[in-house]
């Protein structure tokens, strides 16, 4: 099976600004970012639509193709730059994966076991929970949470806690019940990519600003992996600093 990765990335952001740019120990994060999908993926590109970020990925040796500055979501992103791979490949991609440029302490572990959801051939799209173990992450209004059914298939996303423990107090629903939360990293047939980008935006997708409700929302199955390693996200100065230290460590040894 042939697998692109495509790592969305743009210059613009709320809460930090040129983050795919920024330096942590050394390298750039969208570089830290490849270099940890190369190890596991044979095509991996870069999509953007800044030429800084296209000369960066260029300066360390890596894939990177334009995209229109317009993209409603990361999803239409990729697959713009799967049609533009595609073009000009002769390989022919059964999947594609949306990997999050923002997050340098991606595991290679993480894309494997994204890869293997494509082992059933009924996989359209899929997607990595991991089980929440404290009440931080519980509590933490950044997280988004998942149920889904005993073949792991999602039954819905949400930004609120699911399920209610009724009748317990939150402190202690961790006692009584295994939460799952989303890490946002997602895998698509090319099929599966190119009907998503096409959809308008559903009803519980934007009360959510969760994309993936839509596909949830027009029938669509989503495949759920669970794995153990947590991501961290880079969204402000303090997280850019928590992953500079994290990684300043490993480097160390």
């Amino acid at each position: 099976m042939n697998i692109l990765g495509v790592i969305p990335a743009r210059y613009g952001s709320t809460r930090l600004e040129g983050k795919p740019l920024v330096d942590i120990c050394g390298k750039t994060m969208i570089q830290r970012v490849y270099e940890q999908a190369e190890k596991v993926l044979k095509y991996v590109v870069v999509a953007t639509d800044d030429s800084r970020i296209e000369e960066a990925v260029k300066a360390f040796g890596g894939n990177v193709v334009m995209t229109n500055p317009n993209h409603p979501t990361g999803t239409n992103r990729c697959l713009e730059a799967y049609q533009i791979i595609q073009k000009e490949s002769e390989v022919t991609f059964d999947a594609v994966l949306n990997i999050q440029g923002d997050e340098p302490l991606l595991e290679p572990e993480q894309i494997r076991c994204l890869v293997g959801c494509f082992d059933d051939p009924t996989t359209e799209l899929a997607t990595l929970v991991m089980p929440v173990f404290s009440e931080a992450d519980l509590f933490n209004e950044s997280e988004v949470f998942v149920v889904f059914d005993k073949n792991k298939k999602a039954l819905y996303f949400s930004r609120s806690v699911i399920p209610h423990v009724r009748g317990v107090h939150k402190t202690k629903w961790l006692q009584h019940h295994t939460f799952y939360k989303h890490l946002g990293m997602y895998g698509f047939t090319t099929k599966a990519l190119k009907a998503f980008a096409e959809m308008p935006q559903s009803k519980l997708e934007l009360v959510e600003s969760l994309e993936q409700n839509r596909w949830l929302e027009n029938g669509g199955g989503i495949k759920i992996e669970i794995t153990q390693h947590d991501s961290i996200p880079v969204d402000t100065i303090d997280d850019l600093e928590k992953v500079r230290r994290i990684i300043s460590k490993i480097e160390e040894k």
